[in-house]
C-alpha cells in the first residue's frame, strides 16, 4: 500500500510517502533560495509529493536566520529554478507557507516578531550572534491581523507563478497560526481571540482566502494538537480542534497533514473528525516503515517522514527494498554549504 498511487487533488502521486518540511537554513540573505536548493529537492522526486521547508509569506514573518520567503519577485524567481528542477525529476512539490510569529528575533528579520498578544515563549533562538532570548513581541492590531490574512494569499498567488503544485498553511510546531489556537499566546479580547470559536478564526480566515486565491485543490494544512512545543498551552485542545476541523473541513481544502504525538484522545480521532486527504508524520513511531505502516493501517491517506527523506534522497527505493537507511548528521542540518545538504549516498553510489 505505500507504494501504491493516490489522486491528491490535481496530482497523481505515484505513492503514499511525503517528503515533511524541514528547515534547512540555506537561503541567501534576502530571502532567496540558494543554488544548491534545486538539487537538493530534485534528489527527493521520487516521493509521493514534496513540502517545502517553510516558507515566510511577509518579512515579518521570518523567524529563522538564512529562511526562504515568498513575497519578492527575486524570491519568486528563485523558486521557479527549484520547481522547475523537481518537475523535471519527475516529482510534485507544494511550498509551506509559515509566519513564524513570536518565534523571532531582530538580528534575523530587522524588527521585533509580531504575534497574537505581547506574550514571548521562554526560549532562545539561534542568530548571527549566537543563541540569544527570543523578546517579547509586538502584539499585532485586528487591522494587521486581516493584513497579515492577505500576505498568505498574496505568497499563495506567488508559490503558484514560482511553479509549485501548490501550498501547506503552517499551523503547527508554535509559529503563528498555532499561536493564535493557543490559549497562553493569544490573550486577545477582539474577533480573533477569546472563545474557541475566536481563537480559531485566524486560521479559518487565512485558509479561506488562500483557497480563494489559488483554488482549495491546492491547499493543504499542517496541526500539531497539545504538543506544547515553543511554550504553547493547549489544555483545551480536545475543544479547539474538532472546532477547528470542522470549519476547515468546509473548505474542501486538498488535504490535513496531523503531526501526531501531542495528543492521543486526539490522535485516536483524527480520522474520523477530517473528511478529506489525512497525511500523518508521527517522530514518536521509530523506524520509518513501521510508522508508515501503523498510520496507512489506522486509515490515513498519506505518511509524511522528515530526517529519513533528508539522509535518504531514495527513501521509497529503500523501503520498497527493505534497505539500510542512511543515518541523519544533524550537525550539518541547518546552514552551511553542500554538506549534509546534498552529498547524501543513494543506493547506486554505495560501493559494493
Amino acid at each position: 500500500m505505500p507504494f501504491s498511487p493516490f489522486k491528491l487533488g490535481r496530482l497523481e502521486l505515484p505513492n503514499r510517502l511525503v517528503m515533511a518540511p524541514m528547515t534547512r537554513s540555506r537561503a541567501y540573505v534576502d530571502g532567496i533560495p540558494s543554488s544548491l536548493t534545486a538539487l537538493y529537492y530534485a534528489q527527493r522526486a521520487s516521493a509521493g509529493l514534496i513540502i517545502s521547508e517553510g516558507v515566510q509569506p511577509s518579512p515579518a514573518g521570518k523567524g529563522y536566520m538564512d529562511t526562504p520567503g515568498l513575497h519578492t519577485d527575486e524570491q519568486v524567481a528563485g523558486w521557479r529554478e527549484v520547481t522547475d528542477a523537481v518537475h523535471s525529476s519527475g516529482g510534485r512539490i507544494f511550498a509551506q507557507l509559515m509566519h513564524a510569529g513570536r518565534v523571532g528575533h531582530p538580528d534575523n528579520a530587522g524588527a521585533l516578531p509580531v504575534a497574537p498578544s505581547a506574550v514571548g515563549p521562554t526560549t532562545q533562538i539561534f542568530t548571527p550572534n549566537g543563541m540569544q532570548d527570543i523578546p517579547t513581541p509586538v502584539a499585532l492590531s485586528t487591522e494587521e491581523v486581516e493584513a497579515t490574512i492577505g500576505d498568505f494569499a498574496d505568497a499563495a498567488r506567488r508559490a503558484v507563478d514560482a511553479g509549485f503544485d501548490g501550498v501547506e498553511l503552517h499551523g503547527a510546531n508554535g509559529y503563528l497560526i498555532h499561536q493564535f489556537l493557543s490559549q497562553n499566546a493569544n490573550l486577545r479580547d477582539d474577533r480573533f481571540g477569546g472563545s474557541v470559536e475566536g481563537r480559531i478564526r485566524f486560521a479559518v480566515e487565512t485558509a479561506k482566502a488562500v483557497a480563494e486565491a489559488i483554488g482549495p485543490s491546492r491547499v493543504g494544512i499542517r496541526i500539531s494538537p497539545a504538543t506544547g512545543v515553543q511554550d504553547l498551552a493547549e489544555d483545551d485542545a480536545h475543544e479547539v480542534y474538532p472546532a477547528l476541523l470542522a470549519e476547515l473541513s468546509e473548505l474542501d481544502l486538498v488535504y490535513l497533514h496531523h503531526l501526531a504525538g501531542g495528543s492521543a484522545e486526539l490522535d485516536g480521532r483524527i480520522r474520523s473528525l477530517w473528511p478529506h486527504t489525512l497525511v500523518v508524520n508521527d517522530p514518536t513511531r521509530g523506524e520509518p516503515a513501521a510508522a508508515v505502516a501503523h498510520w496507512l493501517g489506522q486509515g490515513a491517506d498519506l505518511v509524511s517522514l522528515g530526517r529519513a527523506f533528508l539522509a535518504n534522497p531514495d527513501l521509497p527505493v529503500r523501503l520498497r527494498l527493505g534497505a539500510p537507511l542512511n543515518e541523519a548528521d544533524f550537525d550539518k542540518a541547518f546552514g552551511g554549504d553542500h554538506t549534509g545538504y546534498t552529498d547524501y549516498p543513494t543506493l547506486a553510489l554505495h560501493p559494493a
